[in-house]
C-alpha cells in the first residue's frame, strides 16, 4: 500500500491586504506585424522600465505570434491600466491589453520566492 504525503501548506495573501496583487496581461496585435516590428524598439525600452521598477516579472510573444503575455505585480488594477496605457503598441493603436488579476493559491518553491521579493505573497 503506498502512503500518500500531505501536501505544504501554502498561504496566499489575504483579500484586502496590503500586498501587491498579481495581473496576467494578455495583448492581442491589431495591426499585421511589419507595423509591430516597426514599433518593437519602443516597446522593449517600455518593458524594460517596467522590469527595472519590479513591475513586470515574465513577458513573451504569443505562439503564434498574434500577440504576447506579462505577468505582472501591481497594487491595484488601475495601476496596471495606467502603466499598459504607456506601452507603444497602445499608444499607436496596434495592440490591445486584456487585464487578469490572479490571486494565487499554490506556486512551485521558486515562483514563490520571486512571489515573496515582488510583494505579491506572504
Amino acid at each position: 500500500m503506498r502512503t500518500l504525503m500531505a501536501a505544504p501548506t501554502i498561504v496566499a495573501p489575504a483579500a484586502g491586504s496590503d500586498r501587491r496583487r498579481l495581473f496576467a496581461l494578455h495583448i492581442d496585435y491589431l495591426v499585421p506585424l511589419a507595423q509591430i516590428d516597426a514599433l518593437l524598439p519602443a516597446h522593449v525600452e517600455y518593458l524594460d522600465r517596467f522590469y527595472a521598477d519590479g513591475t513586470f516579472l515574465l513577458s513573451g510573444r504569443r505562439v503564434p505570434r498574434t500577440g504576447g503575455f506579462i505577468l505582472a505585480a501591481g497594487a491595484s488594477r488601475s495601476s496596471i491600466e495606467t502603466i499598459t496605457a504607456q506601452d507603444p503598441f497602445v499608444l499607436h493603436e496596434a495592440a490591445r491589453y486584456q487585464i487578469i488579476e490572479v490571486a494565487p493559491t499554490k506556486a512551485s518553491p521558486d515562483i514563490r520566492t520571486v512571489l515573496e521579493q515582488r510583494g505579491v505573497w506572504s
